[in-house]
């Protein structure tokens, strides 16, 4: 079969490979449709965070197929799931983990000792099929179709990051960025009940896409300080919650200067480079800053907002396009107009 192979910095291939096999406690997955992640992104542009080395988990090391956003039907099962079965639509969380470590016995498998992640530690979903372990496999209503399913891995992070930023009804939100991951925190913290919720965004196609998404205002940081701004649109307080869904120094200084006192700020983003943090913001006015990696347990609520239309999945995917094309229409796409697209999804049976 055909599979999206990283073997290196800028090095991605689309190699014939064998057919995943079946083991216990794992399902194969015919996949529909996958999605490029900015992480895929990152990870072929470099530093490497996916290792020549075999993972301890999964055995798997460089050349790794990328992908761990996608949707696809069952076509191998072994039986030790009985809800499961051959022809179910399904996604798959990205998780692999032992069950066996102090995190994973406290209910916080992300957090794993061994942790691997399908699509960078383990063969992902750029490819005709996957394997994915039983516990990490969600079957999709027939509300969602299968090119929506592609997305519900990155919603699932962003319920996840609004679980962890403890967004209540009444609260005054503010996003950083709005790419995939800005967009659907802000229709998330919608559904959680935000009476407001505020985009900082630098591109122009991005910032209209957050109006059209439902966003209370949109605040171009070309045009001024972003804080300022606003609390002139909060009687001078600011966010109750304010996320960086970007990953850079800036952005995580913005949303810092976003939240007001006593707010919380919530780092979506991964930081390629270590940011400089001005300790004082967070020590004399009492914010919080929280992590927030992935998901955990989050993707029952990401399928069922995007079933009953609360998130309107379908919007973030901004092109489709065939496996054989992924390179030049997929990743080179994103790499020099990434202001144009939320989501480029994949059939991944067009080989």
């Amino acid at each position: 079969m055909k599979a999206l192979r990283l073997h290196g910095h800028r090095d991605i291939r689309l190699d014939d490979v064998e057919e995943p096999q079946p083991q216990p406690g794992w399902s194969v997955i015919e996949v529909a449709w996958a999605s490029i992640c900015q992480s895929d992104i990152k990870e072929y542009l470099g530093p490497l965070y996916c290792s020549p080395e075999p993972n301890p988990l999964t055995g798997v090391g460089l050349p790794v197929t990328l992908g761990h956003e996608f949707s696809g039907r069952i076509v191998e099962t072994d039986g030790s799931r009985p809800d499961l079965r051959v022809g179910d639509r399904v996604v798959a969380d990205g998780c692999i983990y032992d069950g066996e470590c102090w995190y994973c016995r406290h209910g916080n498998y992300v957090l794993c000792d061994k942790l691997a992640i399908l699509g960078f530690d383990a063969h992902g979903g750029f490819a005709q099929r996957v394997a994915a372990p039983n516990y990490a496999i969600f079957k999709l209503p027939d509300s969602i179709s299968d090119e929506a399913g592609a997305v519900i891995e990155p919603l699932a992070v962003t319920v996840h990051a609004v679980r962890r930023g403890r967004v209540a009804p009444g609260d005054t939100v503010a996003v950083v960025g709005a790419g995939m991951i800005g967009l659907g925190t802000l229709q998330v913290a919608r559904t959680a009940g935000a009476s407001a919720v505020y985009v900082v965004e630098p591109r122009s196609e991005r910032r209209e896409r957050a109006e059209q998404m439902g966003a209370t205002a949109v605040v171009d940081p070309g045009r001024g300080d972003p804080a300022e701004a606003l609390r002139e649109l909060t009687g001078g307080r600011g966010a109750d919650v304010a996320f960086d869904c970007v990953g850079y120094q800036e952005s995580l200084a913005s949303a810092l200067d976003l939240s007001r006192k006593g707010g919380r700020v919530v780092c979506v983003g991964v930081y390629k480079s270590p940011p400089v943090v001005d300790m004082n913001k967070v020590v004399l006015q009492e914010r919080e800053v929280i992590g927030c990696l992935a998901y955990v347990d989050d993707f029952p609520r990401a399928i069922a907002l995007a079933a009953d239309g609360r998130v309107d999945a379908p919007a973030f995917i901004t092109d489709k396009i065939r496996l054989r094309d992924i390179v030049d229409d997929g990743f080179q796409k994103l790499i020099d107009e990434p202001e144009r697209h939320v989501r480029i999804i994949v059939d991944a049976q067009a080989v």
